[in-house]
């Protein structure tokens, strides 16, 4: 059987890691053995399992793999941010972006490769779609890149839409905070949403992570020229269903704001956020634009953004401006767009 036949056993939960021991002829508790080496002690090779016998490591070898593969190329900006290429899906890498910040180190992960949403402002969306990560390429990313001990928070904000691939990022979700996998505290996820209504259920019935709702101007005709799937699921109504949700103690709510020049960046739109937000715990993270190719959209000026950012604040709104990182290797926010792997790189 040739090794890219074999199905990856990152991203798995004990329960299916209970059927592959079964498949290999392994005792049940077999299972809990090889998520501790998964995901407790990183192995990234079938040979390291060294408390399973001999033959039951050869026969979990001929069918399955770890599933680890290394970033096939990194670049780093002077503020010290990295963004990893990964392989992924329908001919395109994906990105995941490293962002360390004093006590801080956060990576921001992909869910797939391209999106179907289209948003106008964003290099991935206008990339279109080209196919949906597994929950083992979402994990690969947080356990096979270099700093990967050292991370303290996980955000899903890379390519893609994150509820647009539920199933995978429930799975890595999982994995993530479920005590036979890392064990990390949900308050340590973040999930970034452009408001994917039945997905959105499911994330905030099966887990507690924070969310965050991306918004970028409060009025429903202008969000539906800038994102088309506030045809589908209007801010308002999703802003409605997490008010019935509790924000304030066991998670966090955030609304994204990026900011743009006499598009969004007024008080009659500082004034309509906080009126949307109303009844909520939510903050606003404002930030700013980083201009990508063949788009007439510009950024709001500073003094405009702390003007918006003032705004929301009398309006009892807690808000903030977001710092830029990573922008020199295009590694910040709307600007991640991976690589056809016919390209060549340095």
């Amino acid at each position: 059987m040739k090794a890219e036949t074999k199905t990856p056993l990152l991203g798995m939960n004990l329960t299916q890691l209970r059927e592959v021991a079964a498949d290999c002829g392994l005792p049940g508790f077999a299972a809990g053995q090889i998520a501790r080496w998964i995901y407790g002690r990183h192995a990234s090779d079938i040979a390291a399992m060294t408390d399973l016998s001999k033959r039951g490591r050869a026969l979990l070898a001929a069918r399955y793999t770890v599933g680890r593969t290394a970033p096939k190329a990194e670049s780093r900006s002077a503020d010290g941010t990295v963004k990893y290429l990964f392989d992924g899906a329908g001919g395109r890498d994906v990105e995941a972006v490293y962002i360390p910040d004093r006590d801080r180190a956060t990576l921001c992960v992909s869910s797939q490769a391209g999106c179907k949403m289209g948003c106008t402002f964003c290099m991935t969306g206008r990339q279109g779609f080209h196919g949906q990560l597994t929950a083992a390429q979402i994990v690969n990313q947080i356990l096979s890149i270099p700093e990967s001990d050292s991370l303290t928070n996980i955000v899903f904000m890379g390519m893609g839409e994150p509820l647009d691939n539920a199933d995978a990022v429930l799975a890595a979700i999982a994995v993530l905070t479920e005590p036979w996998g890392l064990a990390w505290s949900p308050k340590r996820i973040t999930v970034s949403t452009v408001g994917h209504l039945p997905a959105l259920h499911r994330l905030l019935g099966q887990t507690k992570v924070h969310v965050a709702l991306s918004v970028h101007t409060p009025f429903a005709d202008e969000r539906a020229g800038l994102m088309p799937v506030e045809r589908a699921w209007p801010v308002a109504r999703v802003v409605e269903e997490l008010r019935k949700h509790d924000f304030a103690h066991q998670r966090r709510l955030s609304v994204e704001y990026t900011m743009w020049a006499g598009v969004n960046d007024d008080m009659r739109h500082a004034d309509a956020l906080a009126r949307l937000l109303r009844g909520t715990s939510a903050r606003a993270n404002l930030i700013r634009f980083h201009a990508i190719p063949d788009s007439t959209l510009r950024p709001a000026s500073q003094a405009a953004m702390e003007a918006f950012r003032d705004r929301l604040n009398e309006r009892g709104v807690t808000a903030t401006i977001r710092a830029s990182r990573g922008e020199d290797i295009e590694a910040a926010c709307g600007m991640l767009a991976g690589k056809n792997k016919s390209e060549k790189r340095p």
